[in-house]
């Protein structure tokens, strides 16, 4: 698990579209390649103008719908950590929060809808140099300021979404277990939904998808943009999901490459928040 972790930090830290942009820009001048510096040059231009990555995007946000309608007996609710800065968070003493923290902002309704159902938040530190900041302490400070920290089950120990559904299932209420009732809803961001299902399911969870924070827009003329940092966020995003979802497949990690909705057959209750 530790040299999973290590390696996929190491692989990232080089196939990051602009890390790996930067490499072979330097790469090309130091050895003269023109074709190679023409390439990385253009390759720039089309990033700063093109919306690939919204293109990447799309298919992962839109292969899970968020459910208009739920079983009536779900076990629980877990959400998946992303958006938290655990070290912004210690140094300025407020809870501090980036991309991805429309997951966190799910707690306090999920709380409401379902006061008497465990409420599980997943989220450690996937930092290798840096792992005492954990993205629970944050969430958990977050909701202090409402009151309601304590009515959630924090698991701080995971790094990656693999430990999430590992350790999730470790923090579980005695009188629950992971595929109890018709399932638990799964909180997290919309791209990176396949991947989270594809690892709870072959974990044994039985999961709803419910996700969230999307990204990608529907293709239109309007969507180019002259934003070179932007697309690049977008692509370097898109780039690394489909990569994950591929590496978690080759290594067992994921019941399937691309994981599919499943029907829902039980009666379904409305979903008003």
């Amino acid at each position: 698990m530790d040299t999973f972790f290590n390696l996929s930090k190491i692989f990232w830290a080089v196939a990051n579209p602009g890390n790996f942009i930067v490499l072979m820009l330097v790469v090309s001048m130091l050895f003269g390649w023109k074709k190679l510096t023409f390439l990385t040059v253009f390759s720039l231009m089309v990033l700063t103008v093109y919306p690939i990555g919204n293109l990447l995007l799309q298919p992962l946000e839109s292969r899970f719908s968020q459910p208009e309608k739920l079983p009536e007996n779900i076990a629980g609710i877990i959400v998946l950590g992303g958006g938290e800065d655990a070290e912004l968070t210690s140094i300025w003493g407020q809870p501090q929060f980036s991309e991805g923290a429309d997951r966190v902002m799910t707690l306090p309704m999920m709380l409401k809808r379902f006061p008497d159902k465990p409420i599980i938040f997943t989220g450690g530190s996937g930092s290798v140099l840096k792992p005492e900041f954990r993205g629970a302490d944050t969430v958990k400070a977050w909701l202090d300021e409402f009151s309601l920290a304590e009515n959630i089950i924090y698991e701080r120990q995971s790094r990656n979404t693999y430990e999430n559904a590992l350790f999730s299932g470790q923090v579980l209420p005695e009188a629950v277990s992971i595929d109890q009732g018709d399932g638990w809803l799964l909180v997290t961001s919309a791209f990176h939904m396949p991947r989270s299902v594809g690892i709870y399911r072959q974990q044994g969870w039985k999961v709803i998808p419910y996700p969230v924070d999307y990204y990608s827009k529907p293709f239109a003329l309007d969507n180019f943009r002259f934003d070179l940092a932007g697309n690049l966020s977008d692509f370097g995003t898109a780039v690394r999901e489909w990569i994950g979802l591929g590496v978690y497949f080759a290594t067992g990690k994921t019941d399937n490459w691309f994981p599919v909705e499943r029907a829902v057959t039980e009666q379904p209750q409305e979903l008003s928040i």
